[in-house]
């Protein structure tokens, strides 16, 4: 089975009718279900690319021992938001596939019914 492809349009679009926010109603609901498998995924996912290693544990430790409280700060905050990109990057990717797989399952129900 081949992975879908989307044009940068088709996403743009997508993403714009998602700022509906009755949208995420039922949406909500199946991740409030799933988020602690969905959670140990997002983990798993973020390990495996090296995201939170070594190199991630120096940056807090020097954000944190920084002696300037508005420098410790400003090193706190950007090491946040780096890492809510990263979870939300890898946490999309993640949506993804569970869109991929769930849409399989359903195909292989359907086609074994029919």
């Amino acid at each position: 089975m081949s992975a879908e492809q989307y044009s940068a349009e088709e996403v743009d679009a997508a993403v714009e009718a998602l700022s509906d926010p009755e949208r995420f109603g039922h949406a909500q609901e199946v991740v409030t279900h799933a988020a602690p498998g969905l959670q140990r995924v997002l983990g798993a996912a973020l390990q495996q690319g090296g995201w939170f290693d070594q190199a991630h544990d120096a940056q807090l430790a020097a954000a944190a021992a920084t002696d300037d409280p508005s420098e410790r700060v400003a090193a706190v905050q950007a090491l946040v938001e780096e890492e809510t990109r990263l979870g939300m990057l890898v946490g999309v990717s993640v949506g993804f596939e569970l869109a991929r797989e769930l849409a399989a399952r359903r195909n292989n129900r359907e086609g074994s019914e029919g």
